[in-house]
């Protein structure tokens, strides 16, 4: 900058000495010019003769000549002036540019130096190993590298490092376990296509071996299967279940019995029954009395049914194809907390009036509880719920096995003799046979 305005100012003296001729000579044509004007007026005012005034006129447009001449030269200096500084203010712009830049540089040097010093790394947030197990399973390749001359940091830069290599390693053995998985799903989908069309061909392996086990005479698996699951039944439902099919074997009636439900809950509950038969007789009569006191309380539970059932097919019995005449089919059902049998029509959208089994016997419509115990825990009014399709018949105690006894003795109401006969008869009153006829008479009628 300094050299700039030397040079400024040789400049100007320079200027000054090129540019006084012209100036002296404006100013002698000017002063020149006063002087003729000014003679030019005395003579006009003193009235003397205008033939000077020619010679004046002369010297006049001579002056005039010479500003003329003196204009062009200050005219000329102050261009040649003016590309000069045209010419000096190149390197100055130039100068400044190289300026400007130069402070940017330093700005940016600057931010960036700042934002170095502000930054916060990543890695003390990650859970690194410590150095022991570093230098301990580390392989020596990343142990030998130098990779910063400060120890701390050179260490730290090696443990990321094995961190990087450990989390390498990781996702080459996660994408082998994915490759792993994809095998066996495929394999296990393969397998489960084979499943899913296995019972078709056990079905048609067990439709094709009909035959053989007829003329083996080996027992039918349905039939073992009901069996196996009668294993389960209550002990009401399993007499029923061995009267109806010894009435079958031994009769060939024509009637088919079922036992359906749920299998789970069957064994759940047979488990439950074991466990309070191996405790203590005291212990578990005082949680029976306990039991017995807030079940009672309990609507709901009073209607518990056990998980299984049996369902009997009654067929006509007159015609040579019975299974293409199915007349009804009876549902069976044990009610736990009554210690009772239920029976109702399955599938039967009929009401109360046109229920076939209502007063199948006389006097037995299925809304008196059979015995005193249910009676006592149904409560005051001993009624049995009519809104249940299945009734506790008296003729389903007496198949099932349950003893209903009289309300009085015989002797007190002095009916001693005919109830006599009346009892010794009642098996028969209430058999499998009498049964199976009645309900067919009914359905017929």
């Amino acid at each position: 900058m300094e050299l700039i305005s030397m040079s400024d100012g040789s400049m100007q003296r320079e200027m000054s000495k090129d540019a006084m001729a012209p100036l002296e000579l404006l100013r002698e044509s000017k002063s020149s010019i006063e002087e003729i004007i000014s003679r030019m007026l005395s003579i006009k005012n003193q009235g003397l003769p205008k033939s000077e005034n020619r010679e004046l006129l002369t010297q006049m447009f001579l002056n005039f000549i010479n500003l003329r001449q003196a204009n062009r030269a200050i005219l000329m200096e102050e261009e040649r002036v003016r590309r000069e500084r045209e010419s000096s203010k190149s390197p100055m712009d130039l100068t400044s540019l190289q300026l400007h830049n130069l402070t940017y540089e330093k700005s940016h040097y600057l931010k960036a130096t700042r934002s170095s010093r502000e930054f916060k790394s990543k890695y003390p947030n990650i859970d690194l190993i410590s150095e022991q197990d570093f230098f301990r399973d580390a392989p020596e390749a990343i142990k030998s590298q130098t990779l910063s001359n400060d120890a701390s940091h050179d260490l730290m830069l090696k443990r990321l490092n094995f961190e990087l290599h450990q989390r390498k390693e990781v996702c080459k053995l996660r994408a082998e376990l994915e490759q792993r998985k994809n095998c066996l799903l495929e394999a296990n989908s393969e397998r489960a296509k084979f499943l899913s069309s296995l019972p078709l061909h056990l079905k048609s392996l067990k439709k094709a071996s009909l035959p053989v086990q007829n003329q083996l005479s080996l027992p039918n698996p349905k039939k073992l299967k009901y069996h196996d699951l009668a294993e389960l039944l209550p002990p009401p439902l399993y007499v029923v279940y061995s009267k109806f099919m010894a009435q079958k074997e031994a009769f060939e009636e024509k009637i088919d019995i079922e036992v359906s439900g749920s299998l789970k809950d069957a064994q759940s509950y047979a488990r439950q029954q074991a466990e309070l038969n191996q405790e203590s007789s005291d212990d578990d009569g005082k949680r029976q009395r306990k039991r017995l006191k807030k079940e009672s309380s309990d609507e709901a539970g009073l209607y518990r049914v056990h998980p299984l059932k049996l369902v009997l097919h009654i067929y006509a019995d007159e015609t040579p194809d019975p299974k293409s005449h199915k007349l009804v089919m009876l549902k069976f059902e044990y009610l736990l907390k009554l210690n009772v049998v239920c029976v109702g029509i399955e599938e039967s959208q009929d009401g109360p009036e046109r229920n076939i089994l209502c007063n199948l016997f006389p006097d037995d419509a299925g809304l008196e509880p059979p015995h005193q115990s249910t009676k006592l825990i149904l409560g005051d009014d001993h009624a049995f719920d009519e809104s249940r399709t299945s009734r506790p018949y008296k003729w389903a105690q007496h198949l099932a096995g349950i003893e209903v006894l009289p309300e009085m003795s015989l002797f007190v109401t002095g009916k001693n003799n005919t109830q006599n006969s009346d009892t010794a008869s009642v098996s028969d009153h209430y058999s499998v046979q009498t049964v199976l006829r009645r309900i067919r008479a009914q359905k017929k009628g």
